[in-house]
């Protein structure tokens, strides 16, 4: 008896330690939460609603008639139409669309006059789970329409007794662009370089904060004659190399065990990848400042890293995310970092292609560094 009474008194002592301060009360009780609402809502790996290129090259009726019973399947949404085939490249290479119908000039004549149509459906195959799925679904649907075609055939010649010319079925020539195999660590290593950089940069360094504050190394620094920026330079600038070789480490990793391509330039990652520190960098400045404690720290951390994370594209692409979702992974700095990082490797993107991405990076880590840096000179001060 006497021994449970003992626990139950050091359990009460932990409970109220814990919940002694309303800063870790709050992100103890709302991290969760939110974590499984983000989950919930931004993970979803059933893919729809790709958006698709319609390249139309042949401007009959039975070319409409087959893009409209394509994309009526809600697998594929229509975001633009050509006839050009090089702008709809140009609209995967920029990640505006994921697939392109291409339905070639002289479809209307072939299929009437018995002659096999080819039908080709180009996917990005970036994401190798949405790309499988693609390429399962437009094969599907031309299996189903062939079939139908044939039984339609079948039932008029039985009713007219005579012989007509059956309408031929289009044959798919699907084409998997960027990742041929479909490799699955082809698509998840940019983001697993985003979240190990984030962990290194957010949670590992504001607890270091965190500790010299609890253990008052800090006002011993203080004291000296250092300036607060060169003390703020100074505990950002070897993480932000740590960062350097972390990616470095993954790269190498990537293309030495599963054959990840750099089919960009080196430049562009370490570019992207230093414009991205500053983000990340920024918020770790930004949760030291509002912790008092290492345990804090890193749960302000993973407040953050988490939903990050998950609202980056680097699970499931960002357009089978809710309608209400999208608008907020345009204020995440991950989504752009592995926007980058995708683009160089797989499809070979340049700094001119990255320029928006890069700019967003740019804008968000001067932003947050300018912040945190104004409330860290405040605290010290």
């Amino acid at each position: 008896m006497a021994l449970l009474i003992s626990l139950l008194a050091v359990m009460v002592k932990e409970l109220r330690q814990a919940f002694r301060d309303k800063r870790m009360a709050v992100m103890l009780l709302l991290a969760p939460v939110l974590q499984v609402t983000v989950l919930g809502y931004a993970v979803d790996l059933e893919v729809d609603h790709i958006p698709t290129v319609v390249c139309d090259q042949d401007g009959s009726g039975a070319s409409r008639e087959l893009a409209h019973a394509f994309l009526a399947s809600g697998t594929f949404d229509r975001t633009a139409e050509t006839r050009d085939v090089e702008i709809g490249m140009a609209m995967i290479d920029a990640g505006r669309a994921g697939a392109m119908l291409v339905i070639p000039s002289g479809y209307e004549q072939d299929t009437r006059h018995g002659r096999p149509a080819q039908v080709q459906v180009l996917v990005d195959g970036t994401d190798p789970n949405r790309a499988q799925i693609a390429s399962n679904a437009a094969g599907q649907f031309l299996l189903e329409r062939g079939t139908r075609m044939t039984l339609s055939s079948l039932a008029q010649q039985a009713a007219l007794q005579s012989r007509v010319v059956s309408p031929a079925q289009a044959r798919l020539v699907p084409r998997v662009l960027y990742n041929p195999r479909m490799k699955s660590a082809v698509y998840m290593v940019p983001g697993v370089a985003a979240m190990a950089l984030l962990v290194v940069t957010t949670i590992v360094t504001a607890m270091g904060i965190a500790r010299e504050r609890e253990m008052g190394t800090m006002e011993q620094i203080l004291v000296t004659p250092i300036q607060p920026a060169v003390l703020l330079l100074g505990k950002c600038l070897p993480f932000a190399g740590l960062g350097l070789i972390v990616v470095t480490a993954i790269l190498v990793v990537g293309s030495w065990l599963f054959g990840v391509p750099l089919r960009g330039s080196l430049a562009v990652i370490y570019v992207g990848t230093s414009i991205y520190l500053l983000s990340a960098l920024g918020i770790r400045i930004f949760i030291s400042t509002v912790s008092r404690s290492q345990q804090q720290a890193i749960l302000g951390g993973f407040f953050f890293v988490m939903p990050a994370i998950l609202l980056s594209g680097f699970m499931t692409p960002i357009e089978n995310m809710p309608w209400w979702i999208r608008p907020i992974t345009y204020l995440n700095p991950v989504r752009y970092y592995v926007e980058v990082v995708r683009g160089c490797l797989l499809k070979g993107a340049g700094f001119g292609d990255l320029a928006p991405q890069l700019l967003a990076l740019a804008v968000f880590g001067t932003v947050i560094l300018a912040v945190s840096a104004l409330r860290f000179r405040k605290q010290i001060g």
